[in-house]
């Protein structure tokens, strides 16, 4: 999609802008009020849809009205329309990331994680088709990441400290019912146990974002915050021992890039031969400090490393017009605190090239991308979605300013910041304790699967968005 105007308009498109918003004079203009205006009034062109929600909900609709209509959950920007895919019983009441199998453009599955203790539900297949939730695995902690690999397995990770796992499934639609023991990192009952693996080789920490490239290099935060002068979450990269060099679905789980290889911690600040670290270096150009000491406990590393923290690493997500021209970029969130107006972050991370980033010779870049706001705060999950090329950040927040919302934010333009264009609310939750999370595209950038966590009902539900022109 091409776009057809940039903030930056010609003298004449400015006033009518502002005679249209009520602004009687030149000095009494508000620039970032009419940028906002433009961003909606654009909302079409910009964000295929016909109009964004205007504010946040103050509603709280009953477990009886959720129950009847599920998707009464969510207020949606005009254009756009919901469906239920499931509001089972059985489905997850913290329902957090999910992937889709097949990972195309007709996905007959979603493989969904939920975040809760090893006596729940850890990891579930919904059928699109029929809303029917089966569970795969159960024996997790706070399972949260869950995607497909481009090596035909599903991997997914625990939000669980030193302690969080980092597994692999093979086969996923031929598993069922499987219980997992976190003391030995062992599978037993059900069906297909030994369809499992533990990867000791990607480390132990609290796992949420993960982005994973064709090659199978692997990025991923550990969701901590920082205390009493301990830095919070750090960035790391996976490189495995022996790339994934394409071609069909392995058979075995032996076959796998996650067998073996080798961490990095990421560290910026390299002025003064790459000693420039500490509080205050948490943009720009960094290195990656070998890891392999430290394993399996990332967390402990992090902290005797001195790796650059931040508070709270949610989601990552790949940029993938970036990596269909060969480059390493990535964006992710973190969440800070909107209790204390530490409104939280988008930033982007790139690796140089595809096969820099492999052969750990590119100088790793982290910049900020979105600036968190009263409105748009705790930014939790992130999804791209290709076609428009719009990145999606769902709120984690405290409600101070109403509901939770989905917000589309820009890529950046040819202006001189590194920054989104901005960003425009897309749905808010009509759910006062609710979130939404697990927000994932299907390759064609049309559907979008969302999950309703811990909502009034007190089970699951998640829901397909469509509508973009």
């Amino acid at each position: 999609m091409i776009r057809r105007w940039r903030v930056p308009l010609l003298v004449a498109a400015l006033v009518g802008a502002l005679a249209s918003v009520g602004v009687a004079s030149a000095a009494s203009r508000d620039l970032g009020t009419l940028r906002e205006f433009l961003l909606g009034a654009h909302a079409l062109q910009e964000f295929g849809v016909i109009h964004g929600v205007d504010a946040s909900s103050q509603e709280s609709i009953s477990a009886e009205a959720a129950e009847a209509d599920p998707t009464a959950l969510v207020t949606l920007a005009k254009g756009l329309t919901a469906k239920v895919v499931t509001s089972s019983a059985d489905a997850g009441a913290n329902i957090d990331m999910m992937a889709l199998w097949p990972n195309d453009t007709n996905p007959a599955y979603i493989i969904a994680c939920n975040e809760q203790s090893p006596t729940e539900a850890g990891l579930q297949r919904i059928s699109i088709a029929t809303g029917a939730v089966t569970t795969i695995l159960t024996g997790t902690s706070s399972c949260d990441p869950a995607h497909v690999t481009p090596w035909g397995t599903v991997v997914f990770a625990e939000e669980a400290g030193s302690s969080g796992g980092f597994y692999e499934l093979i086969n996923p639609l031929g598993t069922t019912g499987v219980t997992l023991d976190r003391t030995t990192h062992t599978f037993s009952g059900g069906t297909g146990a030994s369809n499992f693996a533990y990867r000791e080789a990607v480390g132990n920490l609290s796992f949420e974002g993960v982005a994973i490239f064709d090659n199978g290099v692997t990025y991923y935060g550990d969701e901590n915050r920082p205390g009493s002068g301990t830095p919070g979450g750090a960035y790391f990269k996976f490189v495995p021992t022996n790339l994934w060099a394409g071609g069909a679905a392995i058979t075995s789980l032996d076959q796998s890039p996650y067998a073996s290889g080798t961490v990095y911690g990421l560290r910026l600040g390299r002025r003064s031969g790459n000693t420039d670290w500490g509080q205050g270096s948490n943009t720009g150009e960094g290195i990656w400090v070998d890891m392999t000491s430290h394993l399996p406990d990332l967390r402990a590393g992090a902290a005797s490393e001195k790796l650059t923290g931040y508070y709270r690493p949610e989601d990552l997500q790949i940029d993938l017009a970036a990596e269909a021209q060969g480059n390493v970029r990535m964006c992710g969130n973190n969440t800070g605190n909107e209790d204390f107006a530490n409104w939280g972050e988008a930033i982007c991370l790139t690796d140089g090239t595809i096969t820099e980033a492999a052969a750990n010779s590119a100088t790793p870049t982290v910049q900020l991308f979105v600036v968190g706001t009263s409105q748009l705060a705790m930014m939790d999950n992130m999804a791209y979605q290709p076609g428009l090329n719009v990145w999606y950040l769902q709120e984690d927040g405290e409600q101070k300013q109403g509901n939770n919302d989905i917000w589309a934010c820009l890529e950046d333009g040819a202006d001189e910041d590194q920054l989104s264009d901005g960003c425009l609310r897309i749905v808010t939750l009509n759910d006062l304790n609710a979130e939404s999370t697990g927000g994932v595209f299907d390759a064609t950038g049309k559907r979008y699967f969302v999950s309703i966590q811990h909502n009034v009902t007190g089970h699951g539900v998640v829901l397909e968005i469509t509508g973009w022109k």
